[in-house]
């Protein structure tokens, strides 16, 4: 198996991972268990009481049960504006995450080119993380409000406990973060360019340095034998050819 089909397969369980992660978010939002209490004595009288990010409800024993919405958006706390915010941040943003990866992953060949597909399937798992961790926040943040009124004694309003729509969100959440992660770690492996070094590296030059060793003569002692260098060797020996030319013409004057 090639590394290529090995990334595709990658990518589509990535893929639904994610998609399941970003359903179970979804989910959450229309969910009234986001908190709970039992109130009462005999069984007769139980109520129980619920509420979600836009209503509170009450149940009894007869299975009726009736929800109102909060009255007041500006009256509301600043805690439930922000969980509200960030809920549909993450769910907007899971949406766009699955058009991005389901367009450049390899398997759709709708991108274009190799790098194309793999910058645009990074930029779907950045919009996964994003995604997650909004939804990570929400759960985090409101569960951290429902504990520390259950654990104050000084709270004498009605105490509530975690719901089940807080564990589910918590899967969801998980799910995208590790697909979001994968994605974003081979896709961004191949289609964003490498990092080139600090300083330039000099390109290789067939220049010799001059050392003691390059005037060392083969077959002599370890002294080293200092010369002059290479161009005044080129002038000597012209001078020398010239010597030599001019001594044979005389040589041949004095013989005529």
């Amino acid at each position: 198996m090639t590394y290529r089909m090995v990334v595709m397969y990658m990518e589509i369980g990535c893929f639904v991972t994610c998609l399941c992660g970003w359903v179970l978010v979804c989910s959450t939002l229309p969910t009234e268990y986001w908190t709970f209490s039992e109130v009462g004595t005999i069984v007769l009288t139980t109520s129980n009481y619920y509420s979600n990010l836009w209503r509170d409800c009450v149940s009894d024993t007869t299975g009726v049960s009736d929800c109102k919405d909060y009255p007041s958006m500006l009256a509301l706390p600043a805690f439930l504006h922000g969980c509200r915010a960030l809920a549909i941040c993450s769910v907007i943003t899971g949406f766009f995450g699955g058009v991005l990866t389901l367009v450049g992953m390899k398997c759709t060949k709708i991108g274009g080119s190799e790098i194309a597909n793999a910058r645009v399937t990074f930029a779907g798992g950045i919009t996964y993380l994003v995604s997650g961790f909004c939804g990570m926040i929400t759960y985090s943040w409101w569960g951290n409000r429902v504990v520390s009124e259950f654990l104050d004694e000084n709270f004498r309003a009605q105490k509530f406990e975690l719901g089940a729509a807080l564990f589910v969100g918590w899967g969801g959440s998980v799910l995208l973060l590790s697909g979001g992660t994968v994605l974003t770690y081979f896709s961004g492996k191949e289609g964003l360019p490498k990092t080139s070094p600090a300083r330039p590296r000099r390109p290789a030059t067939y220049a010799t340095a001059r050392t003691r060793r390059t005037y060392m003569l083969p077959g002599s002692s370890s002294r080293a034998t200092l010369g002059p260098p290479l161009f005044y060797e080129g002038r000597k020996s012209r001078a020398s050819r010239a010597a030599t030319r001019t001594r044979l013409t005389f040589d041949r004057d004095s013989f005529v």
